[in-house]
């Protein structure tokens, strides 16, 4: 039993592919962020069997995907293995931070979700969703700057490339009101494996309250869905009990629990 690394998506494909096909929905964010990676990994029982699977982003944060807790406490006494972060389903990133021996602290705390029986909302928020074109990438990449300072990441200067990749590919929605002012949007990932993934759910403070978020987010659900995903996810912070009972209201049903922790120099 050992891990196995690689730096080239292809070679990942095809050693741990029947794993990442077998869990699409608890492998999403490995099948989203594999081709950008700066490493890839997968973990090989002794039948040749992959029980584990994550990727190592460029800043080094660690996502785990579908893993087992043997793996991951393999993976956390590895020589040189040190990453700032590690993401992952709890009870492997638990396994991982408590094996490793250095100070850490939970970050945040989430839970992925799968689209059940869709269910519009109710009420249904005046106004309707469009998708996004060449014209929004402004105003988009603005709210992608304030959505992940809302998220409590550091945001990057620049958000237009990020934004226009979505846009030109037909992934983000705008909710817009009666007289045509936008005021929510919403994105999705590409399908990959069968599951896409919804993201960058955002409404500006002033325009909340008023279902905005609940129509864009039901609208790139079936975009989505159009495109050929046959689950439809996405992560909630498990923190803000207004989106987790949101996102049940339009038809996601819990899947599993995730966990982000930091490592740090003096602990918790």
């Amino acid at each position: 039993m050992t891990w196995h690394f690689t730096e080239h998506p292809a070679a990942f494909r095809a050693a741990a592919g029947t794993h990442l096909a077998a869990e699409p929905a608890r492998n999403t964010a490995v099948l989203t962020l594999m081709d950008g990676a700066d490493r890839l990994g997968w973990w090989a029982e002794p039948d040749g069997r992959v029980t584990g699977v994550l990727t190592v982003s460029p800043s080094g944060a660690l996502h785990l995907g579908a893993t087992t807790e043997e793996a991951a406490l393999a993976l956390a006494v590895r020589a040189g293995e040190e990453p700032t972060e590690v993401r992952g389903e709890t009870a492997a990133v638990e396994a991982y931070a408590k094996a490793s021996g250095r100070p850490w602290r939970p970050v945040v705390r989430m839970r992925l979700f799968r689209l059940g029986e869709p269910t519009p909302p109710d009420p249904v928020p005046a106004g309707r969703h469009r998708v996004a074109g060449e014209a929004d990438v402004p105003l988009v990449a603005a709210w992608t700057r304030e959505f992940a300072t809302a998220i409590g990441d550091e945001p990057a200067e620049d958000y237009t490339g990020f934004v226009t990749e979505r846009i030109s590919e037909g992934r983000l929605v705008l909710w817009e009101t009666p007289e045509g002012r936008a005021v929510s949007m919403a994105a999705v990932s590409r399908t990959i494996q069968g599951q896409a993934r919804v993201h960058l759910v955002y409404t500006p403070p002033a325009e909340r309250g008023h279902g905005y978020a609940a129509g864009a987010t039901e609208a790139v659900s079936r975009v989505a869905a159009g495109a050929g995903a046959s689950q439809v996810l996405l992560f909630t912070d498990l923190s803000n009990p207004t989106s987790n009972a949101l996102y049940q209201r339009l038809g996601y049903r819990p899947v599993t629990d995730h966990l982000g922790v930091e490592f740090t120099a003096t602990g918790r």
